[in-house]
């Protein structure tokens, strides 16, 4: 079972006219806490408010869990895409990352590519993974 809408939270940024939206979802029945496995979906729009069409090519993430340990992910595309974004468009995919810890935050950057060959990065914005496992700590 997945957190209550009212522990969700969405998170926005936009980086040359490129909005990434991230929603993070604690997924409870797919969590083992006395394992230390807990797992987060996490719901990613990214919308073209430009004048131009762009392709997202690459993906970046900074995974840090609440013990200050970080994962970095580089990879091509995202779930498989490479998805291209005309004017007013957008691209929406699902997603998911564990941690051995009951919180963490994840960050990163999509890099673009513009009809005219330029390249550069969309920031995601950092978003906070917690779980209702959370004891009142402040990090």
């Amino acid at each position: 079972m997945a957190a209550s809408d009212d522990e969700d939270r969405r998170y926005a940024l936009t980086t040359r006219d490129i909005t990434v939206t991230v929603e993070p979802h604690f997924l409870e029945d797919q969590s083992v806490p006395d394992a230390r496995h807990f797992v987060w979906a996490y719901h990613v729009r990214i919308q073209n408010g430009g004048r131009e069409t762009v392709q997202l090519v690459t993906r970046y993430w900074k995974i840090t869990d609440s013990r200050g340990q970080v994962q970095e992910v580089r990879g091509d595309g995202v779930v498989g895409k490479q998805p291209v974004l005309r004017p007013g468009e957008a691209f929406e995919y699902a997603s998911g990352a564990p941690l051995t810890t009951p919180s963490g935050i994840m960050a990163g950057a999509y890099q673009m590519v513009s009809e005219s060959g330029e390249r550069f990065d969309v920031e995601i914005p950092a978003f906070s993974l917690d779980s209702p496992h959370v004891r009142g700590v402040l990090h």
